[in-house]
């Protein structure tokens, strides 16, 4: 699945849009947004925090307080939700689908909620930005600052989904691959496999913690409808952790059958080279007395002790190995 080419910023402002409350809007740069009035409709500011313009006009110019500003602009996030007098801050992950990137190096969004202004902030592009903001130039966008959050987590948990999905149908070709003679690769993707589940894992967990108190916390800008709706999309992040337990448990089992595939290999690869060694140790025996250099060796004066010497080892060799047969030693 290919990725749209993030849009430009302008000096770290990503779009900013008036939405009318009814499922469009119109887009406003810099200006625009310094002239920003309520009652011209809800703001939605989209930034792009790699660059320093955003921080100094949140923490200058936007109104916040300062604590909320600098949540907006950390390095280093954790998901959480704080409700506060006069708004809401929702620090949510999603996957990251940007080329090349594995998905459990998830990006963080950060999301500031007013009754009459919304603020994201992004480090790297995250797709449910894009979707919403195209949704709402056909009209058919969120009308209101909660159901602006229901609409980002449920695309969020949309792609941690799909994400989960994707690690699922790949234990199971990698469960029919380990009976193959692939093992040393199929080896080498089950260790990467549990390393991206305990990563994502790890990112899940939290999340879900954040939705849960989202929910449990009444907050005036979110309606029953919108608690209702992240409260559903908490359950399906719960539901992706024990599915993502499953897995972990299930490539655990496949890579204990792998090593123990490895294991019955050597032990037939050793067993087979140890009844060669024991076939060929009288032979070699018979081999080295025969061949000094003293008198009295038989056979020695006739053209045929050769041909016999030969018949006897054979015949020797072939009886050392019916042995370990009928002993089932191989």
């Amino acid at each position: 699945m290919s990725l749209q080419q993030p849009p430009p910023t302008e000096h770290g402002l990503v779009w900013a849009m008036i939405l009318d409350r009814k499922g469009g809007g119109s887009r406003i740069g810099w200006e625009g947004l310094a002239s920003w009035r309520p009652e011209q409709g809800l703001l939605w500011v989209h930034f792009d925090i790699s660059e320093p313009a955003p921080e100094k006009w949140l923490e200058e110019k936007s109104g916040l307080e300062l604590p909320i500003a600098a949540a907006l602009v950390a390095e280093d996030t954790r998901p959480r939700s704080a409700p506060s007098r006069n708004g809401l801050l929702v620090i949510l992950r999603g996957v990251n689908l940007n080329p090349g990137a594995e998905p459990d190096d998830m990006v963080s969004v950060r999301v500031w909620l007013e009754r009459d202004r919304i603020f994201t902030a992004r480090r790297r592009q995250l797709r449910i930005s894009g979707e919403i903001k195209a949704a709402i130039e056909n009209g058919e966008g969120p009308s209101s600052p909660g159901e602006f959050l229901c609409v980002l987590v449920e695309g969020l948990v949309d792609r941690i989904g799909e994400s989960v999905d994707e690690l699922d149908e790949h234990i199971d070709a990698l469960e029919e691959a380990a009976g193959e003679h692939n093992i040393m690769e199929v080896r080498g993707q089950l260790a990467d496999m549990r390393r991206q589940t305990a990563q994502l894992r790890r990112f899940l967990a939290p999340q879900r913690d954040a939705l849960d108190r989202l929910v449990r916390q009444p907050d005036a800008i979110l309606t029953e409808a919108d608690n209702l709706a992240i409260r559903e999309q908490a359950d399906r992040v719960q539901r992706f952790l024990e599915d993502l337990d499953l897995i972990r448990e299930r490539g655990m089992v496949s890579q204990e059958e792998v090593v123990s595939r490895l294991a019955f290999q050597q032990n037939q690869r050793i067993l087979v080279l140890s009844v060669l060694s024991a076939v060929f140790l009288p032979l070699t025996f018979l081999t080295g007395l025969m061949g000094m250099n003293v008198g009295g060796i038989p056979g020695a004066e006739t053209t045929l002790g050769f041909f016999a010497a030969s018949a006897l080892l054979v015949a020797l060799g072939a009886l050392i190995a019916v042995y370990f047969r009928r002993n089932k030693w191989f």
